[in-house]
Parts: C-alpha cells; sequence; structure tokens
C-alpha cells in the first residue's frame, strides 16, 4: 500500500496537484460548510484538454453526476469518477468561479478570488488554457428552485464530509477553497480544504 499524499488548502487559497491514471484521491471539507472548486486538465502529446461541466451535465443527463458516473472533459473523454460522496450537499456545476468582478459589485475590490486562484495554480505548473472553465463546485447548495430561481444557499456538508474521485487518465488537479465570505456560501465564514491521495 503507497504512502498517502495530504494537502491542505488554506482559506481563500488554491492549490494544484498531479495523479496517475487509477490513483484515487479525496476532497475534505475539515471543518464543514465549505465550498471547494475543482478543475482537472488532462495533458498528452498531442492535446491538451480539460474537465466540462457542460459536456458532464450534456453526457449524465444530470445536473451532477452519482456515484459510479463520470466528470468528462471538453472532448468528452472520462477524465475523473465519483466514486464516494459522503456528503448530505447536492454539489453545484451550474455557477461559475467566484471572481474579481463579483466581489467589485459587492463594494469588495481586490477581494481574493477562485478564479485567480485557480490561475496562479496553473501558472505554478507552467500550464496554459485558452478559456477559464467553469469548476466543479463541492459541497455547494445551489440547485434550481421550483421557479427556477438560482439561490446559492448555506453548505450543509458536516466538518469532515467528502468526496472520493477516480483518475481515469493522468491530470492535473486544481482545487480552490471558495473565497466567498460576505455571503452564506460558505456558512458565514471560509475555511480551509484538505485533498489526500491515494
Amino acid at each position: 500500500m503507497s504512502d498517502q499524499i495530504k494537502i491542505d488548502i488554506p482559506p481563500q487559497e488554491g492549490g494544484g496537484f498531479w495523479v496517475a491514471k487509477g490513483q484515487t484521491f479525496s476532497v475534505i471539507d475539515p471543518e464543514g460548510q465549505q465550498v471547494a472548486d475543482l478543475w482537472a486538465i488532462s495533458i498528452n502529446a498531442d492535446e491538451i484538454d480539460w474537465l466540462s461541466t457542460s459536456q458532464t451535465r450534456d453526457i449524465t443527463e444530470r445536473l451532477f453526476p452519482t456515484i459510479g458516473e463520470s466528470f468528462y472533459s471538453e472532448n468528452a473523454k472520462p477524465l475523473l469518477t465519483l466514486v464516494q460522496d459522503n456528503s448530505p450537499c447536492p454539489h453545484d456545476m451550474l455557477f461559475p468561479a467566484c471572481n474579481r468582478g463579483l466581489y467589485e459589485r459587492a463594494g469588495l475590490p481586490d477581494h481574493p478570488n477562485c478564479r485567480d486562484n485557480m490561475l496562479g495554480a496553473l501558472l505554478k505548473a507552467d500550464i496554459t488554457l485558452p478559456i477559464v472553465p467553469d469548476p466543479v463546485n463541492f459541497f455547494q447548495r445551489s440547485e434550481p428552485q421550483a421557479d427556477g430561481k438560482l439561490e446559492v444557499l448555506a453548505s450543509n456538508n458536516p466538518p469532515g464530509g467528502n468526496v472520493v474521485l477516480l483518475a481515469e487518465t493522468d491530470l492535473y488537479v486544481v482545487v480552490t477553497a471558495c473565497s466567498v465570505d460576505f455571503h452564506p456560501t460558505n456558512g458565514g465564514h471560509c475555511t480551509g480544504i484538505q485533498i489526500i491521495i491515494g
């Protein structure tokens, strides 16, 4: 049995890591109510591909995959499979990452944000994408309401709530601890996210 690798992502920050095909990793919310944004990138000699929430919705015909189903790439290839879901949250694949504009509209210029944190992680890995894809927002409660409204509610993920994912190919994965602290999204305050590989 290989040694586990543990990565701590501080509040309002992000980090990236490599996983090999066949490896599993856990995304853990140690303190509870903290959303984790996730991106996955596949780099081969002839192409770069990335997790696409829209392709995933189209292929699975769901708002979010269920256990045993995959998250698909821009080129419709399976990148990650949801192995375990140890969280009561519906999770989210509709909202973009929080960005500078969101905080500026809220009167909070120069606020930490997941988009910049994701781009910083890619820069460290010397990876460039032609677009900034929308993330998978684990532990986020923003399912459509009966009237069609999309409202982000406070996460009800308990301390230690987690998901386990299987890499279907070699991937660079970026995870951010959502930076929203002016809205109930993360229970009113931001905490960290932990990754365990293996």
